[in-house]
C-alpha cells in the first residue's frame, strides 16, 4: 500500500477547518445592540440597567484598560427556526491565544439574574431547545475590558498593569452578536473529527491503529458534500462510528477528569476582578451541569465561594444546588490557594481551619484533600498540618516546571518533617487546564511515573483564569475518551472518588521525604519586599492581639473578646498570601492595595492590642512579651529612654529598673559588651566579630558584604532568579559615612551609609546591646535600581554540612554541597525568621524580620579551615509584570548571633519579630499559659471560635528532637483535650492534667493543639 498520509491528513484538516467548523450554526442573525460605558469602577446590575444606552455597532472599537461597557442586546427568535436549537453567540474582540485575561463579559437577563460568562473559547448563551419562533430575547451584559498583559509573552515592560499608567484608549474589537442556531449533528461531526485526528497523529507510525484511524477519515471525506455539510454530516459521522467504538485495550491507563478553572485570587488584574471572574466561571459551570449530567467540577478557596455569595446571589444559589447533586465538588480546605512557602505555621493552620469550616458551613461538606495545583514549592511542614485538618490527600502539578531534574513520582507518599505521611498526587498530563486533546493523553501516558504500580492519573479540565472553565466541546471529548481504543479511558469523576482508588491500587507507593522543592520561580522569596513584609508583620501582630485579648478576656470584667473583628483580619492576612500576591508576582495594581491593606491591618490590629492591654488596669508602665521564651533585654520607653527589663514568655513585667550583667562599650569603630566584639573597617563590612565567650572569630572573611548582582532571568521576571544571576556583581565597599552614633552602656551602635547605582542609598545601624551577643543591622534603603538583586553576606568560620532554615512549625536541613544536580538546583532557598550553619560544638545564625530568600554555600580556605557564607536576598528591581516593583523605600532588620544553638537561634528569632511591648498598664495578670519544658515552644494562644470561653493553644516542638513538659495555666483549669486544627476533639488522644497543669510529650516538629476548659 502507498502512504497517502500526508495527503489524508492534509484533506481532512482543510475540510474540518474550512468547511465543517463554519456549519456548527446553520443561520445567524444579528442582536440589535446598544452600549454604554461605566464610569470608574464597576457598578451594580441596578445602575447599569437605569442608565442611557446609545446605538452600537459591530467592528466598533470598546473598552478602556480595565473599563467595564455595558451592552443592551435585543433580538427575536425568527419564526422558521421553531424547534431548533437557538443560542446566542458573542465575540467581543478576543485576542491572542491565552482564553484567560482579557475580554470577558457576564451575560443578564433583564430582572437582573446572570445567565451565562461569553469568553474567547466559550461565546455561546443558550436561548432554547427546542425554540419558539417569535420568542423576545433582551440582555444586558457587562463586558470587562481587561488589558492582555501576556500580550507580549512576558518579553515587553508595560504600563497595564495599574489603572493609574494603563491609559483610556479602546483595547478590542466588537466582532459578533447574533442569535443562532446551532446544527447538533455538524456539533458531533467536528468533535469525532478532533478526536480521531488528535488520536491519530500521536500514535507510533508502525501502530496499525493508526492507519485505520487514516483511512477511516479519508473514508469520511468522500462521504462529505462540501456544498451542503449539513445535510451530509449524519452520513460522515456514520462512517467514523466503527473506529470511535473500538474499545480501549484492557491495560490502558485510566484518567480521572474532573472539571476545575483555576482562578488566581490577583495575578494580572487585581482582586476586583477576581470577583467578577468568579461569578463568571461558576455561572458556566452550573450551567453546563444542567446540560451534562456526568459533568463534576472540583473548586477549591473558600474566598472566590464567599464573593460569590456576597455580590452574586443567583449564582451561589446555584452552586448550592450543584453541590446537593453531586456535581460540585469543593475541594483544597483552604481560604485561598496559599503560596507554599512563605506563610508562617500558624496562618497555614489558619487557610485550613477557614476554609474547611466554610465548606462545612455552607454545604455540609467536609472536604478531604489539599488542592495546590500552581503554587511554587511546597513546604515539609504540609504533610502534618494537611493532615491535623482531617486531609487524607494533596494534589499538586507545578513540579512538572522544574528547570534542572525531573520529579520521580506522579503517585507517592509524602513525608513531613515530624513523620507524618499523607497520599500525594501529581497529575502526568502536566497541566491544571486540560482539555482533553490527542496530545495531552499521550503526554499523560508517556509522563506516567508509576507504570507497573499504578495504572490511573487525575486531568484537572478546564479554561482558567476567566476562560471560563469547562467547555461543553472538552466534555464531548471526554465522553468519546471513555473507551477509545489507542487512547487512555477517561473518567469524570470526583477528586475524593480517584485517589480512593489510586490508594487501594498502590498503597505501596514510594516515599518522598522533605520539601517539594520547584527549581524554578525562585525569586518569589523576595520581589515586592513591602508586601512580604506586610505579611510577616501581620502574622505576629495577629498573635499579639490575640494572645492580649484572651488575657484581658481571662482577667479583665467587662473586656469581650474580639471575634468577628480578629476573623476578618485573619481572613484579609490569609487572602494576601495567595500564590502570586505574596510572591510579588503579581501587576503593580495588586501590589499597591496589598501595602494599603497591609498599612489597615496593622492599624486595626495594633488598636485591638492596646485595647486588650489597658483592659488589665491602668496607672502603671508594663512591659508585654508575646514571644514564647522568657527575655532579658533593652528596650525603649515611650519617651525614648532605654532600659532593661526582665519579662516572663507570653507575660508581662513592671518597667523596672534592672542592671545588665555586662554594658556595652563603644569607641570608634569597635563595639564590645563581653560577649561579642564587633569591629567595623573602613569600608563599613564587618572586619571582626570575636566570640569572647568561645574565644575565637566567628567571620571567615568581611561580615555584612553588600553585594549588588545584575538579575536578568531567561523568562519569568518576578518570579525567576538563574544560576547566572551570580557571575555579575558589584561589592558596595565605598561607604559615604562609618560613624559611632550611640555610646550608650544599654546600647552601642555604629551608622554605615553607601551611595550606588542609579541614585540608591542605603543607611545602616548596626547596632550591639548589654547583655546579648546578637548584632543587629537596621537597614533603610531608598531603591531605584533596575534588574538587580542585592545581598547581604556573611561568611563564617564553620565547617557547616548543612545549613537549617526556619519553615512552618520546625526547620529544614540542606546541604551545603553541590554533590548532585538536586542539591546544586537549590542556589537560592526559602526560610522563614532564621538560618543557622554550625559544626559540632558551634554554631552562627543569621536571623530576620521581613525577608525568606538566601542562599547558602561553602569554600575551603588556604589554611585549610571552612567558610560558610550565608547570604539574604533583601531587594530586587524586577520589571515585568510591575515596572515600579520594589521602588521607594524599605526599612527592616536582619542579625547575626555567634555562638548559638538550634535553641538560642528559635528563641531570638521570636524576639526580633515581636518587639517587647512599653503599654500604660497596671495589671499584673499571670500568663495565660506557661511551659516547663525545653523544646515545647507556644506559637498561638487565642479563645476557642465557637465562643465557648475555653483557652485554644498551639504548641510545638521546635528543636527536631522529642520534647517533655507540663502547660500550666494562669486560670483554674477543670480540663484539657487534644483536638485537631478546627478545635474539634481527637478520639485516640487524650490530656493528662498532672502537677496542675497539662503534660505535653511531643516528637521532633510535632504540632499540638489543646483546648483548655476554665474552671
Amino acid at each position: 500500500m502507498h502512504d497517502e498520509r500526508r495527503r489524508i491528513e492534509e484533506r481532512v484538516q482543510r475540510a474540518h477547518d474550512q468547511r465543517i467548523k463554519p456549519a456548527i450554526y446553520a443561520a445567524t442573525v444579528p442582536f440589535e445592540v446598544e452600549a454604554w460605558q461605566a464610569p470608574g469602577e464597576p457598578v451594580s446590575f441596578e445602575e447599569a440597567a437605569a442608565a442611557r444606552y446609545t446605538p452600537f455597532a459591530m467592528d466598533t472599537p470598546w473598552g478602556p484598560p480595565w473599563g467595564t461597557t455595558w451592552f443592551r442586546m435585543r433580538g427575536q427568535v425568527p419564526a422558521e427556526w421553531a424547534g431548533r436549537r437557538v443560542e446566542a453567540v458573542i465575540d467581543l474582540g478576543f485576542v491572542g491565544d491565552w482564553p484567560g485575561n482579557q475580554a470577558e463579559a457576564l451575560v443578564h437577563l433583564a430582572d437582573g439574574r446572570p445567565l451565562k460568562a461569553v469568553n474567547p473559547l466559550n461565546q455561546y448563551v443558550p436561548i432554547a431547545n427546542p425554540a419558539n419562533g417569535g420568542e423576545q430575547i433582551d440582555y444586558l451584559v457587562e463586558a470587562a475590558s481587561n488589558p492582555d498583559i501576556l500580550k507580549d509573552n512576558f518579553s515587553k515592560i508595560t504600563p497595564m498593569g495599574d489603572k493609574l499608567t494603563a491609559g483610556s484608549a479602546p483595547l478590542y474589537t466588537f466582532q459578533r452578536a447574533d442569535l443562532a442556531v446551532l446544527d447538533e449533528e455538524v456539533f458531533h461531526l467536528d468533535l469525532d473529527l478532533q478526536v480521531l485526528r488528535e488520536l491519530m497523529v500521536h500514535l507510533a507510525e508502525h501502530e496499525p491503529r493508526r492507519h485505520e484511524i487514516l483511512h477511516a477519515l479519508d473514508r469520511a471525506m468522500d462521504a462529505l458534500d462540501l456544498d451542503d455539510v449539513a445535510g451530509s454530516a449524519a452520513a460522515v459521522r456514520e462512517v467514523l462510528a466503527p473506529v470511535l467504538a473500538r474499545p480501549a485495550h484492557a491495560s490502558a491507563h485510566t484518567i480521572s477528569g474532573v472539571g476545575h478553572a483555576h482562578i488566581d485570587s490577583a495575578w494580572l488584574w487585581p482582586i476586583r476582578e477576581t470577583k467578577r471572574k468568579t461569578s463568571r466561571t461558576f455561572s458556566n459551570v452550573t450551567a453546563l451541569a444542567d446540560e451534562y449530567d456526568d459533568f463534576i467540577f472540583a473548586c477549591s478557596q473558600a474566598q472566590q465561594y464567599e464573593w460569590v455569595r456576597d455580590n452574586y446571589p443567583h449564582v451561589w444559589a446555584r452552586i448550592q444546588d450543584s453541590v446537593k447533586k453531586g456535581q460540585w465538588a469543593p475541594v483544597g480546605g483552604m481560604w485561598v490557594e496559599a503560596d507554599g512557602n512563605l506563610p508562617g505555621g500558624e496562618a497555614i493552620a489558619r487557610q485550613l481551619i477557614h476554609g474547611k469550616r466554610f465548606f462545612i458551613e455552607h454545604f455540609g461538606v467536609e472536604t478531604k484533600g489539599v488542592w495546590l495545583p500552581d503554587s511554587f514549592g511546597y513546604t515539609a511542614a504540609y504533610p502534618q498540618l494537611a493532615k491535623l485538618a482531617g486531609n487524607d490527600w494533596f494534589l499538586t502539578q507545578k513540579i512538572s516546571w522544574n528547570q534542572t531534574n525531573r520529579f520521580p513520582h506522579h503517585t507517592f507518599w509524602w513525608e513531613g518533617i515530624d513523620g507524618t505521611r499523607i497520599f500525594t498526587h501529581f497529575p502526568p498530563v502536566d497541566t491544571y487546564n486540560a482539555r482533553f486533546s490527542g496530545e495531552e493523553m499521550d503526554r499523560a501516558v508517556r509522563n506516567y511515573n508509576e507504570k507497573g504500580g499504578g495504572t490511573r492519573s487525575l486531568a484537572p479540565f478546564g479554561w482558567g483564569d476567566g476562560g471560563g472553565g469547562p467547555t461543553r466541546e472538552i466534555m464531548e471529548r471526554a465522553r468519546r475518551l471513555a473507551d477509545l481504543e489507542g487512547s487512555p479511558k477517561v473518567v469524570v469523576e470526583h477528586p475524593d472518588e480517584f485517589f480512593a482508588k489510586a490508594r487501594e491500587e498502590y498503597p505501596d507507593a514510594p516515599v518522598w521525604v522533605g520539601e517539594l522543592y520547584l527549581e524554578l520561580h525562585r525569586a518569589t522569596y523576595t520581589s515586592q519586599a513591602r508586601t512580604k513584609q506586610g505579611n510577616r508583620r501581620s502574622e505576629h501582630r495577629l498573635r499579639e492581639a490575640e494572645l492580649w485579648a484572651t488575657t484581658a478576656a481571662l482577667h479583665a470584667p467587662g473586656y469581650s473578646y474580639p471575634y468577628e473583628k480578629l476573623d476578618r483580619l485573619w481572613k484579609t492576612v490569609l487572602l494576601h498570601q495567595f500564590h502570586d500576591i505574596l510572591p510579588g508576582s503579581s501587576i503593580a495594581w495588586v501590589h499597591r492595595e496589598a501595602e494599603a491593606e497591609y498599612a489597615r491591618v496593622a492599624e486595626e490590629l495594633e488598636a485591638l492590642t492596646a485595647e486588650a492591654v489597658a483592659a488589665l488596669g491602668a496607672g502603671g508602665t508594663r512591659v508585654f512579651n508575646t514571644s514564647p521564651f522568657d527575655r532579658a533585654e533593652v528596650v525603649r520607653t515611650s519617651e525614648g529612654a532605654l532600659a532593661y527589663v526582665e519579662v516572663p514568655a507570653n507575660g508581662s513585667a513592671p518597667l523596672a529598673d534592672a542592671e545588665p550583667a555586662r554594658s556595652v562599650k563603644a569607641e570608634g569603630r569597635v563595639l564590645d559588651n563581653g560577649l561579642v566584639r564587633v569591629e567595623v573597617a573602613e569600608d563599613g563590612t564587618l572586619s571582626s566579630v570575636y566570640d569572647l565567650r568561645a574565644g575565637r572569630e566567628v567571620l571567615g572573611d568581611k561580615g555584612n558584604l553588600l553585594r549588588l548582582h545584575t538579575d536578568l532571568p531567561n523568562y519569568w521576571d518576578a518570579w525567576d532568579i538563574d544560576k547566572h544571576y551570580n557571575n555579575r556583581y558589584t561589592d558596595l565597599l565605598e561607604p559615604t559615612s562609618v560613624e559611632l552614633v550611640s555610646e550608650d552602656p544599654l546600647l552601642g551602635a555604629i551608622r554605615v551609609t553607601r551611595s550606588f547605582g542609579k541614585g540608591s542609598t542605603i543607611t545602616q545601624t548596626i547596632t550591639l546591646r548589654a547583655d546579648s551577643p546578637r548584632i543587629d543591622f537596621e537597614t533603610d534603603i531608598d531603591w531605584h535600581e533596575a534588574e538587580k538583586i542585592l545581598k547581604a553576606a556573611f561568611p563564617v568560620d564553620v565547617r557547616a554540612a548543612h545549613s537549617s532554615a526556619e519553615i512552618q512549625f520546625g526547620h529544614i536541613q540542606r546541604p551545603t554541597h553541590t554533590n548532585t544536580s538536586w542539591e546544586a538546583a537549590r542556589f537560592e532557598v526559602s526560610g522563614h525568621r532564621w538560618v543557622h550553619v554550625g559544626e559540632p560544638g558551634y554554631g552562627v545564625a543569621v536571623l530576620n524580620d521581613s525577608t525568606y530568600g538566601h542562599d547558602v554555600s561553602r569554600t575551603v580556605r588556604e589554611d585549610g579551615g571552612t567558610t560558610t557564607t550565608v547570604r539574604l536576598s533583601l531587594v530586587r528591581a524586577p520589571r515585568i509584570p510591575d515596572p515600579e516593583a520594589d521602588q521607594g523605600r524599605h526599612r527592616f532588620t536582619y542579625s547575626l548571633l555567634p555562638g548559638a544553638s538550634i535553641e538560642d537561634t528559635v528563641a531570638e528569632g521570636y524576639s526580633l519579630n515581636l518587639p517587647l511591648r512599653v503599654a500604660d498598664a497596671s495589671g499584673a495578670p499571670e500568663p495565660v499559659v506557661s511551659v516547663d519544658g525545653e523544646g515545647v515552644t507556644v506559637e498561638a494562644v487565642k479563645l476557642a471560635d465557637d465562643g465557648s470561653g475555653d483557652v485554644v493553644v498551639r504548641l510545638y516542638e521546635s528543636g527536631g528532637g522529642r520534647a517533655q513538659g507540663v502547660l500550666r495555666t494562669g486560670f483554674p483549669l477543670a480540663g484539657a483535650q487534644v483536638t485537631d486544627l478546627l478545635e474539634r476533639p481527637l478520639e485516640d488522644e487524650t490530656a493528662e492534667l498532672a502537677d496542675g497543669g497539662v503534660a505535653v510529650s511531643l516528637r521532633p516538629f510535632q504540632v499540638l493543639t489543646l483546648r483548655l476548659r476554665r474552671g
